[in-house]
């Protein structure tokens, strides 16, 4: 489904200082959706049948070696690359987001939670309102009466940050994706 939504042709524009760093995104989110939620757990994409799933399958210290050469502008990138997935994926699955054409109303909600994360050397983990060290993660959302939301945008802040930071601009960023002046 990724793929005929434009995933891979996405991806391509990435300028990480990587070789095949398209397929290496692709692993990593593949991994996420297949439940790992640290670098060593993404080595389960080589493990079974999910080579035959997942074509172009790294090693899990590749991938780690290519998450590690990240900068802010790269995940910027990838959250452009974010706007037109979901662009296609709306394209190709029209009640992805039932209800938002232009006779109707979708949503578009900005909030943020925190995530308890432990540890002392997690960078960015800060005590905010919650009274937990966590990471403050600030999503936009959209919906109709008729669908559940669906995230548009996703970012990642310093625990501590309050709630409406960024807003403003999260907002601005949804509606210059085309998600935030209807469908």
């Amino acid at each position: 489904m990724a793929e005929t939504a434009g995933l891979y042709d996405l991806l391509d524009g990435l300028s990480v200082p990587s070789p095949n760093a398209a397929a290496k995104a692709t692993c990593v989110v593949g991994g996420m959706l297949a439940g790992a939620d640290s670098i060593d757990d993404l080595d389960l994409l080589r493990r079974g049948g999910m080579t035959k799933l997942f074509g172009g399958v790294r090693a899990a210290s590749a991938l780690g070696t290519f998450l590690r050469s990240l900068t802010h502008g790269h995940v910027q990138q990838l959250d452009k690359v974010n706007a037109g997935l979901l662009a296609g994926l709306t394209a190709r699955v029209p009640d992805l987001l039932t209800g938002a054409d232009v006779d109707g109303i979708a949503f578009l909600d900005v909030d943020d939670t925190v995530r308890e994360v432990h540890g002392h050397a997690k960078q960015g983990a800060a005590f905010g309102y919650t009274k937990q060290r966590g990471l403050n993660i600030q999503l936009a959302t959209i919906s109709t009466a008729l669908a559940a939301p669906v995230i548009a945008q996703a970012r990642l802040r310093k625990g501590n940050t309050a709630s409406a930071t960024g807003a403003g601009r999260m907002l601005a960023q949804v509606n210059r994706a085309g998600f935030g002046g209807g469908f």
